[in-house]
């Protein structure tokens, strides 16, 4: 019987699972002392049970307790009562938080955001759901898909209790749409759109409805404004003349403003061609504060950035005609971009013809740009829908755990193949590509936190190496499982006009995408995307009043096998959020590095050895520190080009005012 009062079956592998966190607080890896342990204590429960008895979870951690200490392991059975009363604190304050008892493995922090953001409410606004409730929720709606499949009820129930599996362990998280609105009546669970904008009055007007009809229940949308005549151009059906892209840009920025979707504003991406010739005035918006929903990025192409390299010029075109209107010098507008960058963190960079070298579907459309985070490289009225591997919760022992990383990627392709006919749009022609290419966007995050487990530094070889190895896996089991899928239920309907088509069928265009996973690394309580951890320690007040230190879990476990763990290294360590100017040993300030104290290079290495084996892309930020110069921009700049990433984007600490995350008091 759970704490719930809900009754489940007994289930020998949390018991294994318990003792090697009691060993794991000490410091002690021995794997076969603890299935010895975790056996005697199913013996003793066995023998002292009553025909039908219903034990309960304290009955359990009694009899845990008894075997530690009877069999001599009095320092692990301690760590285990001192884990026991965290969990009961834990329990406490978050039934506080909820309004009822939450069983979850959220920490505070993943409790807070989940009934935020995802749980779901009454029209009162109370939440009436736990974080369990909902992962049921989920797990549930997105196996009901496989009815259409010629699934047995046997088999969905099979499959809907795998995906809970993946869910309630946090080894995989969705993306919010699909944890909010899933088995809801609003069933439009994709995060992000790409909405085409014609050169025309109704062109126009056109992609700002769509844009309405999909933020309104909660997608971001890309636009790219490429198509748009310049600034000043005669217009053929009146004597005026055209406004420019930019002037549309701020237009659809204001609607974002009138649009509200959780409590927050929608999120956007706007680009532009390196080679329309307004891209003087695109570059330099953010500075002038003229927009404040839209993340901004230069669409540069191949000849740009060799005309950058040789010291050469390159044309500006009419967009419509393709004719060269002037012949500018590369580098000064490569120089401005890279001024603009180091100024505000705007703009970012896409390579749209590489984006462009990886188009599985050339013959389709051109992608022109991408969803507002930069990873999902979309067509015009594509969408992607995206989920996350927690990589963090792979290693045991200061190893990974292969096989179980393998069944994990195995659910999640299979989860997010059930996104695509779940789901439902608002716009007919986004639902026809969605449904024609069924791409999907799998990603990580936890890969810092996973670094750390394994004792090795982000800024190293080892870690590239590692990255490299984790990210080559993930995609062979991929494509591997997607080719499985489409001999079970069929390959995507635009395969046969695919560059797969004479290599391999698929039951996904494309399947890979790193996304920022912000919240949802909260939520899981790890580290976001491929990024280094931005701090390891802040505290954070809940419920009006208590004050939360919170601290990297993994360096808190390490501070333990140290034996320095004290509530005064932990305020110090919140207070300045490195350990890089703390008294403790050496080993540790290698390992726990933190994102401003990386050097850029690192950063690009990084993102370049994941982007190998992403057919997508990744949204990733460069981080410089306050003191960093143009200079060292633009060589990061040219850098990713060189390391053939697909886009890059910088920020240097502290330019911006309403910079989210600080360090220090």
């Amino acid at each position: 019987m759970k704490r719930d009062g809900t009754i489940i079956d007994f289930n020998r592998k949390k018991i294994f699972e318990a003792i090697e966190k009691a060993f794991l607080a000490v410091s002690v890896d021995d794997e076969t002392i603890i299935k010895i342990l975790a056996q005697s204590v199913v013996d003793e429960l066995e023998q002292n049970i009553e025909d039908d008895q219903v034990l309960t979870v304290e009955d359990i951690q009694d009899v845990v307790e008894k075997i530690l200490i009877t069999e001599g392991h009095a320092k692990v059975a301690k760590a285990y009562i001192l884990y026991r009363q965290r969990r009961s604190e834990a329990r406490k304050l978050k039934s506080n938080i909820l309004g009822q008892y939450d069983d979850s493995k959220l920490d505070v922090n993943g409790l807070l955001i989940c009934k935020s953001r995802y749980l779901i409410k009454n029209k009162d606004g109370q939440t009436i759901e736990t974080p369990t409730q909902m992962f049921r929720r989920v797990a549930k709606a997105m196996a009901s898909v496989e009815r259409h499949y010629d699934k047995t009820k046997e088999q969905i129930d099979v499959i809907e209790e795998e995906f809970f599996e993946i869910l309630e362990s946090l080894d995989f998280i969705p993306s919010g749409r699909i944890l909010a609105n899933s088995g809801t009546k609003n069933k439009m669970i994709y995060s992000s759109f790409v909405l085409p904008i014609e050169d025309s009055m109704k062109g126009v007007f056109r992609a700002l409805y769509h844009k309405a009809l999909v933020q309104r229940l909660g997608g971001g949308t890309g636009f790219s404004f490429s198509r748009l005549r310049p600034k000043g151009s005669s217009l053929s059906s009146t004597i005026g003349k055209a406004s420019g892209p930019i002037s549309f840009i701020k237009l659809f920025d204001h609607a974002s403003d009138l649009t509200v979707m959780g409590g927050r504003r929608p999120a956007n991406m706007g680009s532009l061609s390196v080679e329309h010739p307004d891209i003087i005035e695109f570059i330099t918006m953010k500075d002038r504060g003229e927009i404040r929903n839209f993340n901004i990025s230069v669409e540069i192409t191949d000849e740009f950035m060799e005309a950058v390299k040789n010291n050469e010029k390159y044309n500006l075109r009419d967009p419509n005609t393709g004719a060269v209107v002037e012949e500018v010098d590369a580098n000064n507008i490569f120089h401005l971009i890279v001024t603009m960058a180091w100024k505000t963190g705007d703009p970012g960079i896409l390579f749209i013809d590489r984006i462009n070298e990886s188009n599985p579907l050339p013959n389709l459309a051109r992608i022109e740009t991408t969803d507002p985070c930069g990873d999902q490289l979309l067509f015009p009225y594509d969408g992607g829908n995206l989920g996350a591997i927690n990589l963090s919760n792979f290693v045991r022992y200061k190893k990974i755990k292969w096989k179980q990383l393998e069944q994990v990627v195995r659910l999640s392709v299979r989860f997010l193949d059930n996104v695509v006919d779940y789901s439902d749009f608002p716009i007919k022609k986004i639902k026809d590509m969605v449904l024609a290419n069924r791409r999907i966007g799998l990603g990580i995050m936890g890969f810092a936190d996973m670094l750390y487990k394994l004792r090795i530094p982000y800024n190293s070889d080892k870690a590239i190496e590692t990255g490299a190895k984790i990210m080559k896996f993930i995609a062979a089991t991929t494509y591997e499982y997607s080719g499985s899928l489409a001999k079970e239920k069929g390959v995507f309907p635009l395969w046969d006009q695919s560059i797969f088509f004479d290599d391999r069928p698929l039951r996904n265009c494309s399947l890979l995408a790193v996304a920022p996973t912000g919240s949802r690394s909260i939520l899981a309580e790890t580290s976001a995307g491929i990024e280094p951890n931005f701090a390891l320690g802040y505290t954070r007040k809940v419920l009006g009043s208590v004050d939360i230190l919170q601290l990297n879990k993994v360096l808190e476990d390490v501070l333990k096998e140290h034996d320095i763990h004290s509530d005064e290294l932990i305020r110090e360590i919140v207070r300045l959020g490195t350990v890089e100017d703390i008294d403790v040993p050496q080993v540790i300030k290698e390992v726990f590095v933190t994102a401003h104290k990386i050097d850029p290079e690192w950063h690009l290495k990084m993102q370049s050895v994941f982007q190998r084996y992403i057919d997508n892309a990744i949204s990733k930020t460069i981080n410089f520190p306050k003191s960093a110069t143009i200079e060292q921009i633009r060589s990061s700049f040219m850098r990713a080009y060189e390391l053939r990433c697909k886009g890059v984007t910088v920020y240097r600490e502290g330019s911006l005012n309403n910079q989210v995350i600080n360090i220090g008091q």
